[in-house]
């Protein structure tokens, strides 16, 4: 061949190998991420349209989810126990585990399991279970982008630890709308390090999915604009404690009862639990239905319209929606149906400030609201910086940040005296299998 007619061929081939060694090194990766989005948005959407579902239901009958809740239950735990075994609870503790043992990846991040996540949580939150979708949403995207190691030529243990922390991190980013959230989440819980290389890695994921959520869902606010606090008062500093304290001890309980299961609950449930999962699960929708039917319907799904509703208004709920919905949150976890604590745990914590709004005015109804709610969230996950953050960037209160701030870490400390980290706990046992760890969070 003439050196004239091979010049534009070396150019070609040249261009070709550069492509392709683009679309290994970033390609495959950047497509993950922008699937995470994708998913994120539809499982959103169809979470929504599932309690959509259950609110018309519940028009036509306020006694139908007794019947609907129990069998509901039954099913969900039935089909999770047959087929999607390691999709239990909110999915956070299974991620945690895969980072501390790669081996455990390929049993917990499966695509089918990221199905039945998607499946069995729709199916729990279409039967008014007490259940958020942001928790299960970390387990979706890493489960995604574990499976895009697939892509690459050469796999190993560091791209896949990869591609699971960035999962992790773009799928509650992307559920939260909150995409520095996703950074600070996997530092602070999911590894507990931060490693410089990581960095662009897990920014990178935040950005392809946080696009993608954006342009299908535009830039909104999860829990829109409150009214924050205007000044500093000195008033404000026993508010900001018995906040505090009262999230920190709430949160704290709840994980130590979350976590020592066989030391409160009597034995014959600790054994129904254990031998028949699907009738104790069913036992569960029965006490979920019966307090959401006390509550008025409030404290079935997630709780974020009546979170919402608190921080938008002045309009308050009834004082003991706190302690129903903790009711409710506490048996739909016992019961091992796939759901997060997320929303929930935020929702508990506005009603914690609902009740305090009745206690003093020093502090606008709203502003008290998202005080609580970073407070209980941070008691619960024991990550601070996380809560605070999340809170922070689904509100339209940047006054707000020193407050907010303060509440998280005392709250956390609270906490701390009644229990060890949950998330990291729950991980744990699917270390030490030989330890019972259903349900896994």
């Amino acid at each position: 061949m003439p050196p004239a007619a091979s010049l534009p061929v070396r150019i070609a081939r040249t261009g070709a190998h550069r492509s392709r060694r683009l679309w290994h090194n970033y390609g495959v990766f950047w497509l993950g991420a922008v699937l995470v989005g994708l998913v994120s948005v539809a499982y959103a959407k169809l979470v929504d349209f599932g309690f959509e579902l259950f609110q018309r239901m519940l028009a036509h009958g306020f006694w139908l989810p007794l019947i609907v809740t129990p069998l509901g239950a039954a099913l969900a735990i039935w089909l999770t126990q047959k087929f999607f075994k390691g999709s239990e609870g909110s999915g956070i503790p299974q991620v945690i585990a895969t980072l501390q043992d790669g081996r455990l990846s390929r049993s917990l991040l499966t695509l089918r399991i990221m199905f039945g996540k998607i499946a069995i949580s729709f199916l729990g939150i279409l039967c008014g279970f007490t259940i958020g979708r942001e928790g299960p949403t970390v387990q979706i995207g890493a489960s995604l982008m574990y499976a895009m190691r697939r892509g690459y030529r050469r796999s190993s243990a560091h791209i896949e630890r990869q591609l699971t922390l960035a999962g992790a991190a773009a799928g509650l980013a992307a559920a939260f709308n909150t995409p520095l959230a996703g950074v600070v989440f996997a530092i602070e819980e999911l590894s507990r390090s931060f490693v410089a290389r990581n960095s662009g890695t897990l920014i990178t994921a935040i950005i392809f999915s946080g696009v993608v959520a954006l342009g299908l869902q535009g830039n909104y606010l999860y829990f829109g604009q409150i009214k924050a606090i205007s000044e500093f008062q000195w008033t404000l500093i026993p508010v900001l404690i018995a906040a505090s304290l009262l999230t920190g001890v709430a949160g704290g309980v709840f994980c130590w009862l979350m976590l020592n299961v066989p030391r409160w609950m009597p034995a014959s449930l600790v054994g129904m639990r254990r031998a028949h999962p699907v009738r104790f699960a069913f036992l569960c929708g029965v006490v979920i239905a019966v307090i959401g039917i006390v509550s008025g319907g409030t404290t079935f799904g997630s709780g974020y319209a009546e979170a919402r509703g608190l921080l938008e208004s002045h309009e308050a709920l009834s004082p003991l929606y706190a302690l129903l919905k903790f009711g409710a949150l506490s048996v739909s976890y016992l019961s091992g149906i796939p759901g997060g604590i997320f929303a929930p745990s935020l929702a508990i914590g506005a009603g914690l400030g609902n009740v305090m709004s009745h206690v003093t005015a020093v502090v606008p109804l709203p502003a008290m609201a998202a005080l609580c709610m970073v407070g209980y969230l941070a008691a619960v996950t024991q990550s601070p910086i996380t809560s605070f953050v999340i809170v922070m960037e689904m509100i339209d209160g940047h006054q707000m940040v020193i407050p907010l701030m303060a509440v998280a870490l005392l709250a956390t400390q609270v906490s701390k005296a009644f229990s060890p980290s949950f998330y990291h706990t729950l991980a744990h046992r699917f270390l030490t299998p030989e330890t019972p760890a259903t349900p896994k969070g």
